[in-house]
């Protein structure tokens, strides 16, 4: 049996209307009991985006109870994880449930295995039980409820020999070491821009790896503590501690460092303002991935016009073909890396 556009995307669960999606609608239907066409998963952990949590963990003033509570309110009144500050979402893991007979035909699933979603939060109908517990550092919460995957939802299985709070981390993010890999090439000078973080060690990684010994790989990050932790890898040909939404600041303080230009820039900010600084650091003739969901399309597509520059600009749309595979190929081929990530969220 052939699946309608409308019940392989979820639109059925759409509240506003006829003819919207569930990423940009305003309330999903977040009914456990699920159709042919989709699949249930309890849910034990959730794993914000960066740019969200730093939100809510401002806007609370840092109080683990405060978040837990604007969490609940988000979901219990949108159906979903879909921040209306920042507009982005996160991901889930936990446990298949029951899967609809139309997903069983056409992908490889069963109840019981324990899968990581591979799309937003913001378009996943979910239910929250409760909040367990709100992990302040990596922005990953603990839950108790119930989320909803369509027949076109990509998922990963999680895996048996990486640590279930790191995997989570690592295909939170895994969209941008994969898009890396596939636009580097052997000799180009790379930039990754906020690439401190826990997208920009896996970026690093892949970075390195294609651009080879006549490439050269620069990163940027105001914490110092964050690019400790690059300097371990030894990856990187040059580390600049600087502010990335000072424009002016963020130019001169790469330019210093690698003497011009890149071929390749990677935005992995969390807050916004740093398009500007992004784009007047790469070679017209060069790329810009952005990433990160802080990201304002449109002052990097008018700022690229008001700076005279025609660079190839990239969405960091986070679902690629692999599935997550590439990211967590880094912490295998990795050693250090993989240290890092232990590190930073147990395991």
């Amino acid at each position: 049996m052939a699946l309608s556009a409308a019940a392989r995307y979820g639109l059925h669960r759409v509240l506003d209307g006829p003819g919207v999606f569930p990423q940009p609608a305003q309330r999903l239907d977040n009914d456990p009991r699920i159709s042919d066409a989709e699949m249930l998963v309890r849910v034990e952990r959730l794993n914000l985006d960066s740019a969200s949590f730093r939100q809510l963990r401002e806007g609370a003033d840092g109080d683990p109870s405060r978040i837990a509570g604007e969490v609940e309110r988000i979901v219990a009144e949108r159906g979903k994880m879909h921040n209306p500050v920042t507009g982005s979402g996160g991901m889930l893991i936990g446990t298949v449930a029951e899967v609809g007979s139309l997903v069983r035909e056409t992908r490889d699933v069963r109840p019981g295995q324990r899968i990581a979603s591979l799309i937003s939060l913001t378009l996943t109908p979910l239910r929250l039980d409760r909040v367990l517990d709100v992990d302040m550092h990596h922005g990953q919460i603990a839950v108790e409820g119930s989320a909803v995957l369509f027949e076109s939802s990509p998922f990963a299985v999680l895996p048996d020999d990486i640590g279930e709070r790191i995997a989570l981390a690592a295909l939170d993010v895994a969209g941008a070491p994969s898009r890396t890999a596939s636009i580097v090439k052997p000799g180009d000078s790379v930039l990754l821009v906020g690439g401190g973080g826990t997208s920009g060690l896996l970026t690093l990684h892949e970075a390195r790896k294609h651009a080879g010994p006549s490439g050269t790989v620069a990163v940027t990050d105001l914490s110092e503590r964050a690019l400790e932790d690059v300097a371990r890898t030894g990856l990187a040909d040059h580390l600049v501690a600087v502010d990335a939404t000072d424009p002016l600041a963020l130019y001169e303080a790469v330019l210093d460092a690698t003497g011009g230009e890149v071929d390749i820039a990677v935005n992995l900010v969390n807050v916004g303002g740093s398009e500007l600084g992004t784009i007047l650091l790469t070679k017209e003739t060069g790329t810009i991935l952005f990433f990160s969901m802080a990201t304002s399309f449109t002052a990097a597509a008018l700022g690229a016009e008001g700076l005279g520059r025609a660079t190839t600009m990239l969405i960091g749309n986070g679902h690629m073909p692999d599935c997550g595979l590439t990211a967590l190929n880094v912490l295998r081929e990795n050693s250090e890396i993989h240290a890092i990530f232990k590190e930073r969220y147990g395991g």
